[in-house]
């Protein structure tokens, strides 16, 4: 008959640790969780921007300064030759908005070279470009426009003394800041447009140009 250990009065052995490969599983597990919740966190990380851009069915949308239908815009007069022909008229428009002085000073030339609304006459010649503007701390603009303000104007000192003074007066009508403009061709300084009107020197606002 086999005895138990108290039959034999020996001390209770205790029990034995559980087996090895248990405490290797939970270290298993352990990883494995660890791994999984890494994933999540990128997941989130990764996807969450995304689903807070994203309409519902539609691509993602990018950031940035919301975009409007429309450019902006200032208001703006602009000189045409009055139908006598012999004295400027201003007209409102809208001309675009510039993001600085030199950018808004191009946007208002720009417009007044272009081909005039209907019922009104351009005293700059068709095909005028403007090459660049420039601003000094004096208050002078420096007007640099393409060969053709000069090439294609029909000369005469009447409509000569329009040319200019339109784009004297829109600059200085418009921006107060700027108190004289001189006219450049192709950038440099030049006598005149056709003969007449000194252009070697920046010219103040003229409106006496300008029908009151």
């Amino acid at each position: 008959m086999n005895e138990t250990p108290d039959q034999r009065g020996g001390a209770a052995v205790p029990p034995r640790a559980g087996p090895v490969w248990w405490s290797r599983r939970t270290t298993w597990f352990a990883v494995a969780g660890g791994l999984a919740l890494s994933l999540g966190v990128w997941l989130v990380l990764a996807k969450l921007p995304r689903l807070l851009t994203t309409p519902e069915g539609g691509e993602p949308v990018q950031s940035g300064p919301a975009v409007t239908g429309e450019a902006r815009k200032i208001h703006a007069t602009l000189f045409y030759v009055a139908d006598t022909g012999n004295e400027l008229i201003p007209v409102n428009a809208e001309v675009p908005f510039g993001d600085s002085p030199a950018e808004q000073a191009r946007r208002i030339v720009e417009a007044q070279v272009q081909p005039p609304v209907e019922g009104t006459l351009s005293a700059i010649p068709a095909g005028t470009k403007v090459r660049a503007v420039y601003l000094t701390s004096r208050g002078e603009a420096y007007l640099d426009l393409s060969a053709d303000v000069a090439r294609g104007h029909t000369g005469g000192s009447l409509d000569e003394a329009l040319a200019v003074f339109a784009l004297v007066n829109a600059l200085t009508v418009n921006l107060p800041d700027i108190t004289a403009v001189q006219i450049l061709i192709d950038g440099k300084e030049v006598d005149t447009l056709a003969g007449h009107v000194d252009l070697r020197h920046p010219l103040r606002r003229a409106l006496e140009w300008v029908r009151r």
